[in-house]
């Protein structure tokens, strides 16, 4: 059963407020999912974290490179993008190595084929667009890890 709780933001600024909080208690093991359209803040919410977490280069949409891996010495930051691939297509993207990775945070726009592979304990944000730059952001936590860190955004 996982716990749901709706965040809003009007612009993009506020977007990128909710990835450094959500930046500053991230420690490393955790994995959001990133639902939405395109244009709805996905990639604006990884370069929010992305800058917090004070890594030197800014992360794009990944949609041509299926995933980028970021890190500095303490933390790794592995974005993931998804669009219109298959369960079947993304078999072979070294997820064990990712979720062995004690100090890999992993950010997955477009995640449906990769659901099966992960841990259940992970906060899934769908972003929906309401008018002008408004958004929700519907946050879902499916375990004590994703509930501790939806909690902090709150």
């Amino acid at each position: 059963m996982m716990n749901e709780k709706t965040i809003s933001t009007a612009c993009e600024q506020e977007t990128l407020a909710l990835a450094q909080r959500c930046a500053a208690v991230l420690k490393g093991g955790e994995i959001i999912f990133l639902r939405g359209p395109i244009g709805a803040g996905k990639t604006i919410f990884v370069k929010g974290i992305a800058q917090a977490l004070g890594l030197k280069s800014s992360p794009t949409s990944a949609s041509f490179s299926l995933m980028k891996r970021y890190h500095n010495r303490q933390k790794t930051l592995y974005h993931i993008d998804l669009f219109r691939l298959s369960e079947t297509e993304v078999f072979n993207l070294g997820f064990e190595e990712m979720l062995e990775d004690e100090k890999a945070i992993i950010l997955a726009e477009w995640p449906d084929p990769i659901t099966q592979m992960m841990p259940q304990d992970r906060l899934e944000m769908d972003f929906t667009l309401t008018g002008g730059d408004n958004r929700q952001i519907t946050l879902r936590a499916g375990g004590a890890v994703s509930r501790a860190l939806m909690e902090k955004l709150l």
